[in-house]
């Protein structure tokens, strides 16, 4: 590893990483923003999940949510050029939010505020703990010492082969944000479904409708296996204000896969506006040996 990274890496606060973990691997948060009774909150930085979640059942509508304003990215984007000559900045799909297009408009604002630095913005096509797992690539292959193309390149190779799978307590938060109608709530919770949640080519895809959440985790292991054998693989699970579940699904990946990497963390609270407590996911890829990028 080089004294003095290349590259910087920029991301949005999606990736929903411990600040210990951002730090040791100098990547900066762009956070999202919520709107909850007139008041802005930035993601994570003014509001935390847990103070979301206390919230949420008293209110009359449900929180919106925004992508960083452009002017945040540049922000992020000047810090990081303190650090190296060349950011590579990766967002959350954007099929799912405008933040990809908000730090392209960043982009343009740095060639006038920032012109001697060199910015490339990359869309994950994915979100959570699969946006996470793409940054922390590329994040080690930046200290390596490694130049812009082949951070990119390892980012991009990284993003074809990674998985995000959730499983939701309810749709009731969908619904009351206006992302799914209402008979399908009916349907859910009449039949105590728990739906199964991929996400694949930047957009969400229900992928199958268990009768309770423990057969739910059940079929989330074994389509990681299906698709990406017993390992090595670095996994992230991911929870919604449901850390013994959490837990439980950590060791029974433990028990099952052999893991290279595996971290716990908790969704953003903008991740969770949308969702509500109770939400777990897992996000993974099999780590191979990655082949070399003709650049």
């Amino acid at each position: 590893m080089g004294s003095s990274p290349q590259v910087a890496i920029v991301a949005d606060s999606t990736i929903s990483l411990p600040r210990e973990v951002l730090e040791r691997w100098g990547i900066l948060a762009t956070p999202l923003e919520l709107t909850i009774n007139g008041r802005v909150y930035r993601d994570g930085v003014d509001i935390t999940a847990e103070a979301l979640y206390r919230m949420m059942p008293s209110l009359a509508e449900p929180p919106k949510t925004s992508a960083p304003r452009p002017g945040a990215f540049l922000e992020a984007f000047r810090l990081a050029g303190q650090r190296a000559s060349s950011v590579l900045c990766l967002t959350l799909a954007s099929r799912l939010s405008a933040t990809y297009y908000t730090a392209l408009a960043a982009v343009d604002l740095a060639r006038d505020a920032l012109p001697h630095l060199r910015i490339q913005v990359l869309d994950t096509q994915t979100a959570g703990g699969g946006e996470a797992l793409v940054v922390l690539a590329a994040a080690e292959k930046a200290h390596c010492g490694a130049p812009l193309e082949e951070v990119s390149a390892h980012a991009r190779r990284v993003i074809e082969q990674v998985h995000f799978l959730g499983v939701l307590e309810t749709l009731y938060y969908l619904w009351k944000g206006g992302r799914v109608p209402k008979v399908a709530l009916w349907a859910t919770d009449l039949l105590s479904i728990k739906p199964i949640l991929d996400i694949r080519h930047g957009e969400v895809h229900l992928l199958e409708r268990p009768r309770t959440k423990a057969r739910a985790l059940e079929r989330i292991l074994a389509i990681m296996e299906e698709r990406v054998g017993s390992g090595p693989l670095r996994v992230i699970v991911m929870h919604a204000n449901a850390p013994q579940e959490a837990e439980g699904l950590r060791q029974r990946i433990l028990e099952r896969f052999t893991c290279t990497q595996l971290l716990v963390t908790l969704f953003t609270p903008v991740i969770g506006a949308h969702t509500g407590p109770g939400l777990l996911g897992v996000a993974f890829y099999r780590d191979d040996p990655l082949p070399s990028a003709d650049l």
